[in-house]
């Protein structure tokens, strides 16, 4: 098995609404927000090579939406999902599973794409099995008002209207050393993958925390349909994460891309950060 690290650029969101009821003075030391309390976040998804299957974990917001979408989430860099594939040798073509932590727009925005004229949607990994939580499916696709906005329909049914739709639970095993644990906090029926990974494991922790800030325990994102969930299944991922020694994977995370832990007087804390490469 070989890992990669595949970055499809950075988006902006609000740094209140990244960091719940975390104090501005507190976070942003932390990321620093520009003139209109933005803050920039990466779109950092992971490519498991396993024999002749190749699997992407989430895709980023890809590039379909309109002017005035990207007005509101600032897509920037010079990072996009094609060129992180093709840097390791491989195409969209190439990808053979295509498995979505959930559906909100900046995990599964790259899915989907138009046909050359616009004038049809269809998805970007035209020979991949796409894999998805049917308890999440049935939340994304009759969306309630909080994440509505969250789940776009152009990201989504077209994946099933293709046929390529499959789903998965926490027992699903789609290749030796990948795992699922299925958290209830931030969306109903999010997939973080666990990985074994040479002699370390690796967890996927998609929206459950979102970068190496929000490590500590209240550090909860606004976002969050059930933010007192995510308290829990943070202390449990992260009690399970530092007793067993796995490696943290961060998918909006400006710059770390992964942290091992340890316990401090103030609870779990980062010890150290580095790239997934060295593993």
């Amino acid at each position: 098995m070989n890992l990669y690290s595949i970055n499809t650029g950075h988006f902006k969101l609000d740094g209140g609404a990244m960091f719940g009821v975390v104090p501005k003075s507190i976070w942003h030391k932390l990321n620093p927000a520009d003139e209109n309390n933005m803050c920039s976040w990466a779109l950092r998804c992971l490519l498991i090579e396993d024999g002749n299957r190749l699997m992407l974990i989430d895709n980023g917001m890809g590039n379909k939406q309109d002017a005035k979408f990207f007005g509101y989430y600032f897509l920037h860099g010079n990072d996009t999902l094609e060129k992180s594939l093709n840097k390791h040798g491989f195409t969209c073509d190439d990808i053979t599973d295509m498995v979505l932590t959930h559906l909100h727009f900046d995990h599964c925005g790259g899915s989907i794409n138009y046909n050359s004229d616009r004038t049809k949607l269809e998805p970007a990994f035209k020979h991949a099995k796409y894999y998805c939580n049917e308890k999440h499916w049935e939340w994304a696709t009759h969306p309630n008002p909080r994440e509505k906005a969250s789940f776009l329909k152009e990201n989504i049914l077209p994946i099933k209207e293709s046929g390529q739709l499959n789903f998965i639970s926490e027992i699903s095993k789609l290749i030796n050393g990948l795992s699922f644990i299925e958290v209830n906090g931030h969306t109903e029926g999010m997939m973080l993958p666990i990985i074994e990974y040479k002699e370390n494991t690796i967890a996927y922790m998609a929206d459950l925390i979102p970068s190496a800030a929000h490590i500590p325990i209240p550090y909860v994102m606004g976002y969050d349909t059930r933010p007192l969930e995510t308290l829990k299944e943070k202390e449990s991922i992260l009690n399970k994460a530092v007793e067993n020694n796995w490696t943290l994977f961060f998918e909006h995370d400006p710059s770390i891309e992964c942290v091992s832990l340890e316990k401090t007087e103030k609870g779990v804390r980062k010890k150290e950060s580095f790239l997934l490469n060295i593993l």
